[in-house]
């Protein structure tokens, strides 16, 4: 049964970030990772951005090397026994460790009557199998109107591909942007190239020759070289339900990042954690998170007592858009738009009882610091005190 001081469960940005901060710390104690994907940790993000603009594809390694690691790809962790500080994977190998981090991440949200066509784009291996079909194939449809599924439509269209986007709200991003802003977005994405399904469901998703059809809860039929569908993930927590740790929408962790066993750390997608900034417990499932809170995790895995008071920030590319954002973005909260110039350039505020809960800063650049301080804050607003608030 092989040992190591330290054990981590997940081969992502935050386990990565973990481990180089471990190695900081420690640079001779033992460190196993398992990943059930097969490749070594990349940087998440391009995968919908920018290898589909002009980033190299090299460039998205977080290379291991030196670091001496005992590295599992493509092996997945299926029991975790808590008091003997074990763990069992896909093969029935037994390892033990002092210190643990579940680094689980999320599982992808499948739709109910769909073959294994569909790509439900979230890893590197989703990546090369939508960049393969867009290599030969021109009409590709895209399920979800959220974060992922506006990125990888604007990603298709940018690459010269006919795309199709449906989804079941009126508009793109409805559930985060101000009524206004998603409006903009419809006809947006209609000017370049788009064309929108809204309002619209997924009845089935079948195989047919080379192709694939799409059918619509409205009988409508779709064929396509290439599907994918963006709809959210579910937080990874069987091992930890296994190992009688509290899970609440994620494995819950307290400000050490240290879950209801105290040598068992969790990170990441799936950790829910205290938001002091905005009093209140949350799951961020963005790379500023992973990077930050894996990097506390490996620090306090060493012994450190370094408290998780991070406030992560989030940002978008869609086309020649973009924004960073900070906080709750919630478009049924109170919001105030303060546009320099409308849809193109400005910054929204979120509001709940007057108190400042998020911020959304669209193609302004450079204030991710002034939105956090704005919402750390906790005090009163309203239009009047934050208009002309955050500009660069």
């Amino acid at each position: 049964m092989k040992h190591s001081k330290y054990l981590i469960v997940g081969g992502g940005m935050t386990a990565d970030s973990a481990i180089r901060s471990i190695r900081n710390i420690d640079p001779g104690g033992a460190i196993a990772l398992f990943s059930d994907e097969h490749d070594p940790p990349y940087d998440r993000p391009p995968l919908s951005k920018s290898l589909w603009k002009t980033q190299s594809f090299d460039t998205i390694w977080r290379s291991l090397n030196g670091l001496n690691i005992d590295l599992h790809l493509g092996r997945k962790v299926v029991a975790l026994d808590a008091e003997e500080k074990t763990v069992t994977d896909d093969a029935g190998r037994d390892f033990t460790y002092e210190k643990l981090l579940l680094a689980t991440g999320g599982s992808v949200r499948r739709l109910p009557d769909a073959d294994d066509s569909v790509i439900y784009f979230r890893t590197l291996a989703d990546y090369r199998k939508l960049r393969s079909l867009s290599e030969h194939g021109t009409d590709f449809v895209v399920i979800g109107g959220g974060f992922i599924g506006s990125e990888v439509a604007a990603a298709l269209a940018m690459n010269g591909k006919r795309v199709t986007m449906l989804f079941p709200s009126n508009a793109i991003g409805s559930r985060v942007y101000p009524a206004s802003l998603a409006t903009f977005l419809n006809a947006y994405y209609q000017e370049k190239g788009v064309t929108l399904l809204a309002a619209e469901t997924v009845k089935s998703v079948h195989r047919s020759g080379d192709k694939v059809v799409v059918t619509t809860g409205k009988g409508r039929q779709l064929v396509a070289d290439g599907v994918v569908a963006g709809l959210g993930i579910q937080p990874n927590t069987q091992l930890a339900e296994q190992a009688g740790l509290k899970v609440d929408n994620g494995i819950v962790v307290d400000e050490l990042l240290r879950t209801s066993n105290l040598d068992i750390y969790a990170a990441g997608d799936v950790a829910n954690f205290y938001s002091a900034a905005l009093d209140k417990r949350m799951r961020v499932e963005h790379e500023d998170n992973a990077n930050v809170m894996g990097e506390m995790a490996g620090r306090n895995m060493t012994g450190q007592s370094d408290i998780y008071s991070h406030q992560p920030f989030f940002y978008s590319d869609l086309f020649d858009l973009g924004y960073e954002a900070v906080g709750e973005l919630d478009s049924a909260f109170d919001i105030v738009e303060d546009w320099q110039e409308p849809f193109r350039k400005g910054v929204v505020y979120y509001l709940r009882d007057g108190r400042v809960r998020g911020v959304l800063l669209w193609n302004t650049w450079g204030q991710v610091e002034a939105a956090t301080q704005l919402i750390a804050e906790k005090a009163e607003h309203s239009r009047s005190t934050l208009l002309g608030r955050i500009s660069d």
